[in-house]
């Protein structure tokens, strides 16, 4: 199953395709949007823009998407938020279902620690996913968000069976 993965941001949007069966991962392509702080509304469309074009190219079956970390700046939260918005948008109006997870789950499920460093979040994406060159933190973030609900889909289709 092709699962697009999302960690969003304001200035960078990661994003990571993998194929997983929920145990086995496979990397397919991974990245960053970056925008421009420019006149409201551009950056949004180009995070929407891109990620549609990711869905097209992909055809990812689910996605999920990072939820916002309220920072004490209340408008870095609200621009977060926006670009998380858009990235949902994207994702919804192909009907892909989508998943949502902390921050925390995610370095839980990837790192085995919910307070793991970006570093160690780094670490095992690469080594699950067998890459070989550097991440950026945007883009392994993003696999990780991927690997997660992969993992996460794994675990209830054994509740299920039992």
């Amino acid at each position: 199953m092709v699962i697009l993965g999302i960690d969003p941001g304001s200035r960078i949007t990661g994003y990571g395709v993998v194929d997983s069966n929920g145990t086995k991962h496979v990397y397919i392509a991974s990245g960053c949007i970056r925008v421009p702080a420019t006149a409201a509304g551009k950056p949004l469309y180009k995070i929407f823009a891109e990620i549609s074009q990711l869905i097209s190219r992909y055809a990812p079956v689910e996605a999920a998407i990072e939820k916002v970390f309220v920072h004490a700046n209340p408008n870095s939260s609200l621009k977060l938020g926006e670009a998380r918005g858009a990235a949902i948008v994207a994702i919804t109006q192909d009907n892909l279902k989508l998943a949502e997870y902390s921050s925390r789950e995610v370095k839980k499920t990837v790192a085995g620690f919910g307070a793991a460093e970006k570093a160690q979040v780094q670490y095992m994406v690469k080594l699950l996913l067998k890459i070989k060159t550097d991440l950026q933190a945007d883009e392994a973030d993003a696999l990780a968000v991927a690997i997660c609900h992969a993992q996460h889909r794994s675990w209830e289709a054994c509740k299920t069976n039992y």
